[in-house]
């Protein structure tokens, strides 16, 4: 029998994206000072109308945002009628550490709906925060829907559909009425129709957009000072620590820098917009955390935005050697 596949067995080719294929060096992984690897990958700033203002790489090319998407998500959620602010509307744009306080504010919202845990279909997981998911552990729960990141989201979505009478089982379907309307706030954020849609980790559908696409969006809502878009804003600069967690570095991003938005992704992709409506979006080529927030801090220090003290929490990114600090990921040619 040939070790070869049958041609009908062959995948076909999957389309590669520019801001990949095209994507230079962008982090050095320094370990004693020799470099031991490297990381390629995209970012770029745009300006209020859109405009390139900087580019490292092909920015044309599509991304999944992957969970720097939910505040989009959660303004299609606003707009369709979903009424909470503060706290529980950063929570709605969270990819959340699983801290108490995090899955205390999930279950209000799902209260708040007259719904429970069970009607979550976000893929069951422990905590993200290291403190959090080893104390969940050491007393023997189990993986919960409730403490997995993206809960505030499931739950804000599920709160969304109560309020509009759309089904509960299917919240999740790219053609259930939510999904559509969060398709359609994601096109005219963006400016861009959505070149592919798929299955996020959480469960619930991903769009495809251009990564300068990404940071136009992000500009928008952070320039926004009425309607559902500041609304949106005002909630993630006011609660950073629901957007992220206690010991997160987009917690601390947003803390610093005044009316800063920003919103960590899966995949090694970060989204920031500004005041002043310029919008920042990075992708790490290989999908690696590690050189994430330290080729954002580079992008925030050529454009002068951000002081040390808060692009020294994104640029810690120690290389350890048994236990110890030998080297650091660091960014070049930013």
């Amino acid at each position: 029998m040939s070790d070869h596949l049958a041609p009908s067995s062959v995948p076909a080719p999957a389309s590669v994206s520019a801001a990949l294929t095209d994507a230079p060096i962008v982090a050095h992984v320094v370990r004693a000072g020799f470099v031991e690897s490297v990381h390629h990958g995209t970012a770029v700033v745009t300006a209020p109308d859109g405009s390139v203002e900087l580019e490292i790489g092909d920015s044309s090319g599509a991304v999944f945002p992957r969970s720097s998407s939910k505040p989009l998500q959660a303004l299609a959620m606003v707009r369709s009628g979903l009424a909470t602010d503060g706290r529980l509307l950063s929570l709605a744009c969270a990819s959340h550490s699983g801290e108490e306080f995090h899955i205390e504010a999930a279950r209000e919202i799902l209260a708040g709906a007259g719904l429970a845990e069970t009607d979550l279909q976000n893929t069951p997981d422990y905590p993200y925060d290291d403190a959090a998911r080893i104390g969940w552990i050491a007393d023997g729960r189990p993986k919960q829907s409730i403490v997995q990141n993206c809960s505030g989201k499931h739950a804000s979505m599920l709160a969304t559909c109560v309020l509009n009478g759309w089904d509960l089982a299917t919240y999740r379907d790219a053609s259930h009425p939510l999904q559509v309307a969060i398709t359609d706030t994601v096109r005219e954020l963006t400016g861009a129709e959505p070149s592919a849609v798929a299955v996020d980790g959480c469960g619930a559908p991903i769009h495809a957009v251009p990564l300068r696409a990404l940071a136009l969006s992000f500009g928008r809502l952070a320039a926004a000072t009425d309607g559902p878009e500041a609304k949106i804003a005002t909630a993630i600069r006011d609660f950073p620590e629901y957007l992220g967690g206690t010991h997160r570095d987009v917690t601390a991003l947003i803390r610093g820098v005044d009316g800063l938005v920003a919103k960590d992704g899966a995949e090694a992709v970060y989204a920031v917009g500004l005041s002043d409506g310029r919008g920042i979006a990075v992708k790490v080529a290989d999908g690696s955390s590690r050189a994430r927030s330290v080729v954002l801090a580079a992008v925030l220090r050529r454009i002068g935005v951000g002081s040390d003290e808060v692009l020294s929490v994104l640029e810690h990114q120690p290389v350890l050697g048994h236990g110890q600090p030998v080297g650091a990921v660091v960014a070049v040619g930013v």
